[in-house]
């Protein structure tokens, strides 16, 4: 066996690897600390994120090496952190905050709407935002209604936002550097279900591996991803499947399942949107079937349907097709009924191959 060694993130590093098998979580803080260690501008703060190390300890030791002035505790003031987030942003500063949970962030979204996104346009480019609002998204800890939303739809609506929802620990580390470095406001999701653990999609339990791509593996140091670029992850020619986040395992376990020849798009950011892979794939399939966890009316797919359809008409053989959370407030007691699961997925991946 390869002799191995713990670095800052908590992961397992292969000796004179440059790679790093690791966590959802361990490669969020990777990239906070890489981000932290190249420029002082670089501060992070919310509920929590100091001492503690934040409720998933996605910030655990970061004060204890950054010390309390670059990574610190804030009241219970959702309001209040993203106020103090753009205030920095704005003198030079390049904040990370940290919503406890993407449910606690609607006191802050006159903030996020109203100031951040606006503020490089209301001053006419004198006055940018470059800040990071994290928060975890989505069900999978039995949290309930409080703590299981997934607002994604919120912030794509806004114009000034950019929006990112991670599916892996590799791409997770890649598009917070990026976001960390975008000199506008990035909202940045992550999945709760995928944090602890790979997922392979056909259970709602984790695995001991990634299903089908090896996505625990993280370069070391610095890395990127570009914003707004989507991903295939699993090539097909029969029909198109456009989703991000959790989801991405739920479409791949659905198409390994019914056999049925998929090509599977990870998004990976919702805005800016890769329109020209969306459109390249279901012109080379001619179907699509867009998924999601968040509820189904008004949720980001159906701006992804409308795209499709404009975009697509001449080349669709089958309607659009959305597979998506139930339009209910969000069920405690059936929560692994309200996520789309490979079941429910194949039933219309197997419903858009007969039209």
């Amino acid at each position: 066996m390869p002799k191995c060694r713990r670095i800052f993130s908590g992961s397992v590093r292969k000796r004179g690897s440059d790679m790093a098998r690791m966590t959802m979580i361990e490669a969020i803080r990777d990239a906070l600390d890489t981000a932290m260690g190249a420029d002082e501008r670089v501060v992070v703060f919310g509920e929590d994120v100091g001492y503690f190390g934040g409720v998933f300890r996605c910030t655990a030791g970061l004060q204890k090496k950054y010390g309390p002035t670059r990574c610190f505790d804030a009241p219970i003031n959702e309001s209040g952190i993203v106020g103090a987030g753009i205030g920095m942003a704005a003198y030079g500063l390049k904040p990370v905050v940290e919503i406890q949970f993407a449910d606690y962030v609607y006191p802050a979204y006159d903030q996020i709407v109203s100031e951040a996104a606006r503020l490089r346009y209301r001053s006419a480019g004198e006055f940018t935002c470059p800040m990071v609002v994290r928060m975890p998204t989505g069900g999978g800890i039995f949290g309930g209604q409080t703590h299981s939303q997934s607002p994604e739809a919120l912030f794509t609506h806004v114009t000034g936002l950019k929006v990112v929802v991670p599916s892996n620990p590799h791409d997770a580390k890649g598009l917070l550097m990026s976001a960390i470095e975008d000199p506008d406001p990035v909202i940045f999701l992550e999945p709760k279900r995928l944090y602890n653990g790979p997922f392979d999609g056909h259970h709602d339990r984790p695995v001991s591996a990634w299903k089908s791509h090896d996505l625990g593996e993280v370069p070391e140091g610095h890395f990127t991803i570009p914003l707004g670029q989507a991903i295939t992850r699993r090539p097909g020619r029969a029909v198109t499947v456009l989703t991000y986040g959790t989801m991405v395992h739920v479409a791949l376990a659905a198409a390994e399942e019914t056999g049925i020849d998929a090509e599977v798009i990870d998004l990976r950011t919702l805005m800016p949107l890769d329109l020209e892979a969306i459109t390249a794939s279901v012109r080379k399939t001619g179907r699509c079937l867009v998924l999601h966890e968040a509820t189904l009316t008004s949720g980001f797919g159906a701006e992804l349907a409308a795209l499709v359809q404009q975009e697509c008409f001449w080349t669709l053989e089958a309607p659009v097709r959305r597979v998506a959370g139930w339009d209910t407030p969000y069920p405690h007691v059936h929560e692994w009924s309200y996520f789309p699961g490979p079941a429910r997925v194949g039933d219309a991946l197997r419903e858009l191959m007969e039209v």
